[in-house]
């Protein structure tokens, strides 16, 4: 089982997250740790190689995006509340920021 890695305000953002969004992030991150999809995933190709983002709706639309083609670890990258039908600008650059970290 891979080990999850946070980068930058990723876990501060997730445990600001409500409780429910919280347990079944968490339930999600699990899967992905064990190698198995998430319930509700997209792959973000135009970030970078191997990166996707969870998507969990309870009382509002979640995200969080991790990278998981990396031998050591599963990456966090960024998490948030989407709150239109596309990220912002400012989420966007934040995840491929993260992703740059990494590079």
């Amino acid at each position: 089982m891979k080990p999850i890695a946070f980068v930058g305000h990723s876990l501060k953002a997730i445990r600001a997250f409500p409780a429910r969004v919280k347990r079944e992030m968490g339930y999600e991150l699990d899967k992905v740790q064990r190698g198995d999809d998430p319930k509700d995933w997209k792959a973000m190709s135009s970030v970078g190689s191997g990166v996707r983002e969870i998507r969990i709706r309870l009382g509002g639309a979640w995200r969080v995006v991790y990278v998981v083609n990396r031998a050591d670890a599963i990456y966090v990258l960024h998490a948030f509340q989407k709150k239109s039908q596309k990220a912002s600008a400012k989420d966007v650059a934040a995840i491929k920021a993260a992703y740059k970290e990494l590079s």
